[in-house]
């Protein structure tokens, strides 16, 4: 059986289906494609106040997703009530209409937490969703809509008591609570299903390369309760990824079929959290037609090939963001590869991560564990509590 799973989904344009030209083949290929639902599916309620950019696209998206090759989707994240609990009510009525299984969000904390289980390859996949991103009353509650929480603590520890103004270290930890019900929902899950997936919308948006602790910590937990794979996105960037007990965990796959900022709201331009993001990261230009930086333009289609007894193995197929938003495939002689994997690399070493990364004729990726032993960095040590 095969899975292959991407980062980033949210089109909102008058063909949504061309966004996804390039992939859709390769998606449909698979026994089982995931993808992360970035924003509502609606028509109806108003811009939540805690929205930095409040996202929406057409309920008729919900099909387009489907008729692409996704057979299960995450709605987890921190856009999931930009326009209310209404909207994501619209949302769940979309993808019950067009035969989409999500999980991740729900009008109950207990609706949220439940996973989607997807018969694919003759195996029974469960696929769990959580958020780690969450502005204010975005977290499901016991009768309250929202996504599935995961939520994370960060503590700024001032290193030289005798020197103001010098850079603290910055520590972050898993939300005990949540990271207990999330294990407890994966190995429930675990129970009845062949395969175990675990999505999971955190990290640091737009900062190359940097994976928080708690990242990590909550990767480990997952696997540890029977997870087979964590898929991890919102940074909007390609992160690095490693194996956890022979199990993937991807950081973030990045974009892949999402439109630009502004196709959401014209005005982003003016807006002073707009102005915020771009201090994160260099290569901005908010009047052009891509307005985020070069390095969101690298993303990948994971692929889990589950032939072997002793976890999935793991390849990635190397795609390029255009200026329409649109992902196309990179050949193993397109120029754009080698940059790819230069990236890949890089970010990988950059951040830690024990892993490697062979470079097939067909252009495809494979990922390999180093072995070693886990130190958490200095910046973002792990605090017990």
């Amino acid at each position: 059986m095969q899975i292959c799973a991407v980062g980033d989904v949210a089109p909102r344009r008058d063909d949504p289906a061309a966004i996804f030209a390039d992939a859709a083949p390769w998606l449909r290929s698979a026994d089982l494609a995931f993808g992360q639902m970035e924003c509502p599916l609606s028509d109806r309620g108003a811009p939540s106040p805690q929205a930095r950019l409040a996202m929406r696209t057409s309920p008729a998206v919900a099909a387009i997703l489907r008729e692409s090759g996704f057979g299960v989707m995450s709605i987890a994240g921190n856009h999931v009530l930009d326009y209310g609990a209404e909207a994501l009510a619209d949302t769940l009525t979309a993808f019950a209409g067009a035969g989409l299984p999500v999980c991740g969000a729900g009008p109950t904390l207990a609706e949220a937490r439940r996973p989607a289980f997807v018969d694919a390859g003759g195996k029974t996949v469960a696929v769990l969703a959580y958020s780690s991103i969450l502005p204010a009353g975005y977290a499901a509650e016991a009768a309250r809509p929202g996504c599935a929480p995961l939520r994370a603590h960060t503590i700024y520890e001032q290193v030289e008591l005798d020197q103001p103004g010098t850079p603290p270290r910055i520590h972050t930890f898993a939300e005990r609570r949540d990271m207990a019900a999330m294990a407890q929902d994966v190995a429930a899950a675990r129970k009845t299903a062949d395969v175990v997936l675990v999505s999971v919308h955190w990290g640091i948006h737009f900062v190359r390369a940097e994976v928080a602790h708690y990242q990590r910590e909550l990767a480990q937990a997952a696997v540890s309760a029977g997870a087979d794979a964590v898929i991890g996105h919102h940074p909007h960037l390609l992160k690095g990824m490693e194996f956890i007990a022979g199990k993937p965990v991807f950081y973030s796959l990045g974009n892949f079929a999402i439109e630009q900022p502004a196709a959401f709201d014209e005005t982003i331009r003016d807006h002073a959290s707009f102005a915020h993001l771009q201090t994160l990261s260099s290569g901005w230009k908010p009047e052009a037609k891509y307005q985020t930086p070069p390095e969101t333009r690298h993303t990948a289609i994971a692929w889990l090939d589950f032939t072997g007894s002793n976890g999935p193995a793991v390849t990635l197929q190397p795609f390029r963001i255009d200026d329409d938003s649109v992902p196309r495939l990179l050949g193993p002689t397109d120029p754009d590869h080698a940059e790819w994997l230069d990236y890949l690399k890089a970010i990988t070493s950059e951040a830690g991560l024990p892993t490697r990364y062979v470079a097939e004729a067909d252009g495809t990726v494979t990922c390999l564990p180093i072995a070693h032993n886990f130190q958490p960095p200095i910046s973002d040590a792990m605090m017990t509590h």
